[in-house]
């Protein structure tokens, strides 16, 4: 009987079982709901900052201060109070929604504490993004928003090269991989594909969720795949290689750098229009202070949070032909189509594998898993055939 990589690829989807599958379903479909949800409560609470006067509360106070100094804590305060004020949205969304559907078995109070990290971070740093912004409007005019695109990749590169360094350590505990079969394996294959050993590491991702996963983060000698402990407890020796071999293709590929140019294309043309339709928004919330204001910042970020939303599917378009060209990597050097195809049905859990394709072209990051199997069995069929 030959293989039939139609009937493979529904075999390894329906051993989820009919109630795991209506679960992933629902958390995918809710997840999506949530997106708009989510614009809901910053268009809320751009109102309540502007409507209070916060930010002009403050401008006044520091109005002896320096510009650059003035503008950068006027920056930090939104972000802390826009964070404040979110507060129990945030808790919900990030912990109690994925609570409810047992993705993660953190506890509220670890969370809250990296919550808190993770605020203070944002904040600083992204009052100091703004304040190349509010810089940029004040030295070229007119033409800011073409130069943001500059700031962005800066900004995009700095945080992707300090990031495994600096942040992701505040988080997570990194450690390289303990001697046995598993390290044998990842750094042979590492070796194969010319990665140094030390690049590979295992992190305790269960901390903050119980999903099946993997990484690659870092620029030129912060690079390295990040393996979480829940891959490693969950999966067998090969589907570690497969997974592994994927992360890999991202490593080599320089995918990292696609989305980095992906990204400076889009904060110009979301600075574009965040520019034309400035004053519009800010009239509807009620906002007095100009583009060049600082005061006006809860209006900038609701206009480029809308945009973002309205892009999203552009940045899942590339993300998703970054994530075939992996998976067609670790198919190619690897060749272990069936432990990849059992590895992804794990993934399964979190993200419904058969989306129609518009559900995947405007809400998926990654190819539905159902096309990634798929993509697995027709490979294995190739392989038969020789």
């Amino acid at each position: 009987m030959s293989f039939n990589p139609a009937a493979e690829t529904a075999r390894y989807i329906d051993s989820l079982g009919p109630a795991a599958l209506e679960k992933a379903a629902s958390y995918t479909s809710a997840s999506h709901w949530m997106l708009l949800l989510g614009l809901l409560v910053s268009a809320l609470v751009t109102w309540i900052i502007v409507r209070l006067g916060i930010l002009d509360k403050v401008s006044a106070k520091l109005e002896r201060r320096g510009w650059a100094l003035r503008t950068w804590l006027i920056g930090v305060t939104y972000f802390l109070v826009s964070a404040l004020i979110s507060l129990p949205w945030g808790v919900y969304q990030e912990w109690g929604f994925e609570k409810s559907y047992g993705r993660t078995s953190q506890p509220l109070s670890d969370f809250l504490m990296q919550d808190a990290i993770g605020i203070m971070i944002s904040s600083l740093v992204g009052a100091l993004f703004f304040l190349g912004i509010y810089a940029l409007i004040r030295k070229t005019g007119k033409n800011w928003w073409l130069w943001s695109g500059g700031l962005a990749a800066l900004a995009g590169a700095a945080t992707l090269l300090l990031s495994p360094v600096l942040i992701e350590p505040l988080f997570n505990e990194y450690k390289p991989l303990q001697e046995g079969p598993v390290k044998a394996a990842l750094v042979g294959m590492a070796a194969d594909a010319g990665i140094p050993a030390d690049r590979i590491f295992v992190f305790d991702g269960s901390r903050q969720s119980n999903n099946f996963t993997a990484n690659v983060s870092g620029l030129f000698g912060s690079k390295r795949i990040a393996i979480s402990d829940v891959a490693l407890k969950g999966a067998s020796l090969d589907e570690v290689k497969a997974v592994t071999g994927h992360e890999i293709g991202h490593y080599v590929s320089g995918h990292i750098w696609r989305m980095v140019g992906v990204l400076v294309l889009l904060a110009i043309v979301f600075f574009f229009f965040a520019d034309r339709l400035y004053i519009r928004f800010a009239r509807a919330f009620g906002s007095k202070a100009e583009i060049g204001d600082p005061r006006g910042l809860p209006v900038l970020i609701f206009i480029i949070g809308l945009l973002s939303l309205l892009a999203q599917p552009v940045m899942n378009a590339v993300v998703r032909q970054g994530e075939r060209d992996a998976d067609n990597y670790s198919l190619k050097h690897v060749n272990l189509p069936d432990a990849l195809a059992s590895a992804l049905v794990k993934t399964a859990e979190y993200r419904y594998p058969r989306p129609s394709a518009l559900q995947e072209a405007l809400f998926y990051t990654h190819p539905s898993v159902e096309w990634r199997v798929r993509n697995a069995m027709e490979w294995k069929a190739r392989q038969v055939k020789r």
